[in-house]
């Protein structure tokens, strides 16, 4: 589904991503990392096609993403890509329903399939009965739940997730990372989870450590 062959990035003088190759196929969900700063939101980045390679490419069911125009990224992100960040990014005036299904709306999906797969998703991450709360009311790990709710609602095939619980304790970063990795398992998309957490690493299939030198695989 997803492969990186040779990407370099850099930001003027200095290589952020160095000959980086990844293969990752539908069902596989893998870790990446690596200490703050070295490059693994960047590496996530030139993933989506926000960012262009330098150097290497990387194909997405075969399609070079950078070759694509801005028009067309866009739509494989909106229409292939789950995205699920450390600060949830979820928008305060809208609830948890409106949240989840934002993404269907930008897809033109009519109001009734939204509804009732945004409710469906809500259902899934165990918010049901919350569709009509505003983000104030929720916790820091239900705010994440939503995020991984509207990340899958849509069907993607390539979920990426970038420090889904730098900001949650401990208790609540565990069954994030449990019902994310189970949801990516169970919609059989592709993950990549990028962190600096061994242990949220260690729930992944396979993983590997970013360094200023490239990705090495881990035991």
């Amino acid at each position: 589904m997803l492969k990186l062959s040779g990407v370099t990035k850099r930001f003027g003088a200095r290589a952020v991503l160095n000959h980086v190759s990844l293969e990752l196929a539908a069902g596989e969900y893998v870790a990446v990392v690596g200490e703050s700063g070295i490059g693994k939101s960047t590496l996530l980045n030139v993933v989506a096609g926000l960012e262009p390679p330098d150097e290497g490419r990387v194909l997405f069911e075969g399609r070079d993403v950078a070759q694509l125009d801005d028009d067309a990224q866009t739509l494989l992100r909106r229409a292939r890509f789950g995205f699920v960040f450390q600060a949830f990014h979820v928008l305060p005036h809208l609830d948890v329903a409106q949240n989840v299904g934002l993404p269907l709306l930008l897809r033109g999906v009519p109001q009734a399939e939204i509804e009732a797969r945004a409710g469906a998703a809500v259902a899934s991450v165990g918010l049901a009965g919350r569709e009509r709360s505003l983000p104030r009311e929720l916790s820091g790990g239900e705010l994440q739940r939503v995020a991984i709710a509207r990340a899958l609602v849509g069907g993607p095939s390539l979920v990426l997730a970038d420090e889904p619980t730098g900001n949650l304790d401990p208790e609540n970063a565990r069954q994030v990372l449990e019902l994310l990795r189970a949801q990516v398992k169970e919609r059989g998309a592709a993950g990549i989870l990028v962190t600096h957490s061994a242990a949220a690493a260690a729930r992944c299939d396979r993983r590997y450590r970013l360094t200023a030198a490239g990705l090495a695989p881990l035991g």
